[in-house]
């Protein structure tokens, strides 16, 4: 059961962009960002249910000098762990809405009807952060409130996977759930053609954390799923962010649920 997305290069401030970049704006629009969500049930006789929402991103730049400029700090296990303000850095992100949310969430204290949601911020270094919202970027207040598991106690996580279109998949995931390094292709991006660089990384969020209710096949309660990526660069000029999404709003805004698409399960 997955899903593919291929995301949207926001183009409000494009032509500033490629100046600062030294590219052109067409330059800008070569690069490909796909996003892949994976519903996946790794059950167990203990535990008849274990669904993971598995997201791997795929990010492929058409020019040696951006891939120069791209902030992408090498995966570390040491920086494994929930930390704030991901977003200010490339950032792999992911907004989630549905019945599985809806239950986790702190609805408004007055009973008023709201739309929660949750995110999650993922830097490819290993750092991570899940927030939850009772409505539109509500509580506003920053750092967001981090999303607890179903216990109301225990902040949510996420672990890290090999991507699947590694070669040292198998290898690199044995490292991973040892605490240990990768092999170096982790980190390195690959050059899958003459002119393109790649870059990957691949985590899952356990939905069993969320409820302790049991859920089927159908009532997974994931209803809209909106992966975002902000990818950072640094030139002679400053930092430069550019923000990829299915849809995107005007001037972009990842939490404008109106941009979200359906998750087709």
């Amino acid at each position: 059961m997955s899903q593919i997305f291929n995301l949207c290069l926001a183009t409000d401030t494009l032509a500033a962009d490629a100046e600062q970049l030294g590219v052109t704006i067409a330059d800008l629009q070569g690069i490909e960002v796909e996003v892949v969500a994976t519903l996946v049930n790794r059950a167990v006789i203990a535990q008849p249910t274990e669904w993971q929402l598995q997201l791997d991103y795929c990010i492929t730049l058409p020019l040696k000098s951006l891939s120069a400029q791209l902030y992408w700090p090498n995966w570390q296990a040491e920086q494994v762990g929930f930390a704030d303000y991901l977003w200010e850095q490339t950032c792999l992100e992911c907004f989630l809405a549905g019945e599985l949310i809806n239950s986790t969430v702190t609805i408004d204290k007055d009973n008023i009807q709201t739309n929660p949601y949750m995110e999650i911020n993922a830097s490819p270094d290993g750092r991570y952060a899940l927030y939850q919202f009772a409505d539109y970027r509500k509580p506003a207040t920053l750092p967001p409130t981090p999303l607890l598991q179903g216990n109301g106690q225990t902040r949510a996580s996420i672990d890290w996977t090999a991507t699947p279109f590694s070669v040292s998949n198998a290898a690199d995931n044995a490292a991973l759930q040892a605490g240990s390094i990768p092999t170096p292709s982790f980190n390195d991006p690959l050059a899958a053609g003459a002119k393109t660089y790649h870059f990957e990384r691949s985590f899952y969020l356990s939905l069993n954390q969320l409820s302790q209710v049991q859920t089927t096949n159908d009532e997974i309660g994931i209803e809209y799923l909106h992966p975002c990526v902000i990818l950072s660069f640094d030139t002679k000029l400053g930092k430069t962010a550019l923000y990829f999404a299915p849809n995107h709003a005007a001037p972009p805004d990842f939490h404008d649920m109106q941009y979200w698409p359906v998750f087709d399960k």
